[in-house]
């Protein structure tokens, strides 16, 4: 994959040099903060056991600590958060001397661009989203490709020719995986009708209500649909669990392998596959570049072609359908079919 790699400049003030490392271009707080402490990494609501995005970026550093020897610290944002509280969770890793800090999740996009601008010489990462700044690097994922997959095997899978598919939040980033879902569904098989729903319009807690998402499952399940993809992070569980109780009924699970969650495991013989995103692969890139003194900078995209989406197989359940996936993903790869990124 290509990589746009800057070297950003180090410094190494103490406090008694803070002006004269101020008057260089270096924050006052910053020429004030402790020594490199290790990594910053800021979960968005759910945490790392969310079975899911969070939890894929927390075996990015856990692969570095393994691997580079590198200290990691975690903090995670709570339901109902401002933007104030998550620049001063940012604030608290740089102000600490952790580097890099590293945002989970779009919701930390204008916290990261902010932050970035007081600690010029501390690298900062952000997930799913492309904020300003010379020292940020955006890890930004084809959201819709790997869903487009989802829903060619969705539609292949589903005896009853319904579908569904829920977000836990009505945003931009969202709507990626539901077009890109229903494409899929539509170019494998025009008969198969696709109902997509939210749990929230405009509300976080979409990421984190597993009992909102049971609810609107159940109710899908209901009405015939017997496949059904969720994109809502830790509310995804829900839908699992409603699905564990109809026969026949088959669960997508959504950024990790969620067969592979130990959390799931009595649900794991109904998920169908789980649509990867490998957010821990983004973040490894970004600590090890730090560690090397090379830090990644610029906007970083993990796309279909080069393995930053894919569709899990664990359980064996596509294996009967892999070909046509694979056909699909070679179409995708090959610039045949371009996958949209809105409904």
């Amino acid at each position: 994959m290509r990589r746009v790699i800057r070297i950003a400049a180090a410094a190494t003030a103490t406090a008694g040099l803070a002006l004269t490392a101020t008057a260089c271009g270096q924050s006052f707080a910053e020429a004030n903060r402790a020594k490199h402490a290790g990594v910053g990494l800021a979960f968005d609501i759910g945490g790392r056991d969310d079975h899911s995005f969070n939890e894929a970026a927390a075996r990015g550093a856990d692969n570095a600590t393994k691997k580079l020897g590198v200290n990691v610290k975690m903090l995670t944002a709570k339901n109902g958060e401002t933007e104030a509280d998550r620049e001063q969770r940012l604030t608290s890793f740089a102000e600490a001397g952790y580097n890099p800090v590293i945002g989970v999740g779009f919701a930390y996009s204008q916290a990261v661009q902010n932050v970035a601008k007081d600690f010029p010489a501390t690298t900062f990462g952000v997930v799913d989203a492309v904020p300003e700044g010379k020292n940020v690097d955006a890890m930004v994922f084809a959201e819709h490709e790997g869903s487009y997959l989802a829903g060619v095997a969705a539609a292949l899978k589903s005896k009853n020719h319904k579908v569904g598919f829920i977000g836990g939040v009505n945003n931009a980033l969202i709507q990626k995986f539901q077009a890109g879902f229903e494409q899929g569904v539509r170019d494998t098989d025009p008969k198969v009708k696709v109902t997509s729903q939210y749990l929230y319009p405009n509300n976080d807690k979409g990421f984190n209500d597993p009992a909102a998402a049971k609810a609107k499952a159940g109710g899908m399940l209901d009405s015939g649909i017997d496949v059904i993809y969720t994109a809502a992070g830790q509310s995804g569980a829900g839908t699992i669990e409603a699905i564990s109780k109809v026969k026949g009924a088959w669960a997508i699970g959504v950024d990790s392998d969620q067969y592979q969650q130990p959390g799931l495991a009595r649900y794991k013989n109904r998920i169908l596959t789980s649509v990867v995103k490998n957010v821990d692969v983004a973040v490894f890139d970004l600590i090890k570049s730090a560690e090397d003194g090379k830090p990644l900078t610029g906007i970083h995209s993990y796309d279909l072609k080069h393995s930053g989406v894919s569709l899990a197989t664990s359980g064996g359940f596509i294996k009967d359908i892999q070909p046509q996936i694979d056909a699909a993903r070679k179409k995708i790869i090959e610039g045949k079919v371009k996958v949209k990124e809105t409904p």
